[in-house]
Parts: C-alpha cells; structure tokens; sequence
C-alpha cells in the first residue's frame, strides 16, 4: 500500500486546521457537550500549547490539507511519569488508510522520548475503531479516570506502559 499522507509536528499555521477538526469530530461521536476536550482553552492554540516542556503534536497532511492529528503531554494532576493521549482526531479522509497506527507510532515515541513511562487516555462509548486501535497499540482498560483532565463526559479510561 502507498503512503498518500505526511505526518509531522504542528506548526503555527495548522491552528485553525486543528481546531476546526476537533469541533467537526467530537460531535460526531457526541461529544460536543460540557466535560469534552472540544472546550479545552488550548484547542484554538494548539501549536503552542504543545511547545511546551514534555509535549508533542503531531497532524496527518493529505493532499496539502491537515486532515488529522494527535499529541502527547504530562497527564494534569497525575504522577510525573505518566503522559495522557491527546486530542487524536482524523477527518473521514485520513481515516482506514493507515493514519492512526502511524501517528499512534509517533506519539508513543514522542512519550518515550519525553521520559515517560506509561500513558493514558480517556475515549468514550461509540468511538469503537478508535478503542480497537488503542488496543491493537497495547492499551488495557482500566476501570476510573486518572489525574484531573476535567473530561467527565469520557466513561472509557485506558493505560499502557511505555
């Protein structure tokens, strides 16, 4: 299979590309409501909210368009060598072609190069390819939330070790 995509780290100009992308996804899967990232201060500011110590973000380019992306970053309120999973959503163009194993690849070596050691996420009922993809990545679900995401709309918690 060719490779028709690119992924690599955000920069300033992919802000309004993400954003947008978040606010079309997450309401795709009903979560557009109070208690989901798609209210997170950063989502409008995503390339500096990820040029912070110990983060990384990473979009799919396709075509010349961003399509997708996703990142990692310390866990708010958790233990200092856990990292959360964030914000990884593709538009129906960079979905079934590879994306999300590769740019799942991406934020796991970015985790470990930051020095984590294990790294969670928070998903919820309905987004079912993307728990499939977390588990053919060796998450293991785990039944509470961890740290203080403030997400309280997710009801499906994950974990893996780096």
């Amino acid at each position: 299979m060719t490779c028709d995509y690119q992924i690599r780290p955000i920069e300033p100009r992919d802000d309004d590309a993400v954003a947008a992308i978040i606010r079309q996804v997450m309401p795709e899967f009903g979560a557009g409501g109070e208690g989901f990232a798609i209210h997170d201060a950063e989502v409008d500011a995503m390339s500096a909210a990820y040029a912070q110590p110990r983060c990384s973000y990473f979009v799919v380019e396709r075509g010349g368009a961003v399509v997708g992306g996703g990142g990692v970053a310390p866990l708010a309120g958790g233990e200092a060598d856990v990292c959360e999973l964030r914000k990884m959503y593709f538009l129906p163009a960079a979905r079934g072609i590879g994306a999300g194993s590769a740019m799942m690849q991406c934020c796991l070596d970015a985790a470990r190069a930051h020095g984590f050691r294990r790294c969670y996420l928070e998903t919820l009922t309905g987004m079912d390819a993307a728990q499939a993809l977390y588990r053919r990545s060796g998450f293991a679900p785990i039944c509470a939330p961890m740290g203080g995401t403030g997400h309280h709309g997710c009801d499906r918690w994950f974990i893996r070790d780096l």
